[in-house]
């Protein structure tokens, strides 16, 4: 969870790196958090017409647009490549693949022009109890 806090504080931050874990743990508690919106909007009967989802899904992902878009982008950096190289995506199923793989590899070793590695600095999630920092 406080990954996907830390990505939130880091909102519309696009310098810099992220380690794989920081990001895929945004896209999971993300994932869920979607889900359980969706869940809500069923629930209470706020969906749009022949559609599963409603207003408050649509809050949700409007103010997590951002910051997902930005731990991306980061995540990039951390493997050595621009943060335009999301946009390999928009090459049908291919894209999406090549992207997928760019997420998956781990991190460039040492400093690149995005920063330092940052498998290698603690976490800092302002946390007195996790002392600063999370185990690999």
């Amino acid at each position: 969870m406080n990954w996907y806090l830390l990505a939130l504080k880091k909102y519309a931050d696009f310098k810099g790196r992220s380690r794989r874990k920081e990001y895929w743990m945004f896209v999971l508690f993300n994932t869920i958090f979607a889900i359980l919106a969706m869940a809500i909007d069923l629930m209470i009967g706020s969906t749009f017409t022949g559609l599963s989802y409603g207003f408050i899904y649509m809050a949700y992902g409007l103010f997590t647009f951002i910051p997902g878009l930005s731990s991306l982008v980061r995540r990039l950096h951390d493997t050595n490549r621009s943060g335009w190289w999301f946009l390999i995506a928009l090459i049908p199923i291919v894209g999406a693949i090549i992207l997928l793989v760019f997420l998956c590899t781990d991190s460039t070793p040492g400093e690149n022009k995005w920063g330092p590695n940052p498998k290698n600095q603690p976490a800092s999630f302002d946390n007195e109890a996790l002392d600063g920092h999370l185990a690999n």
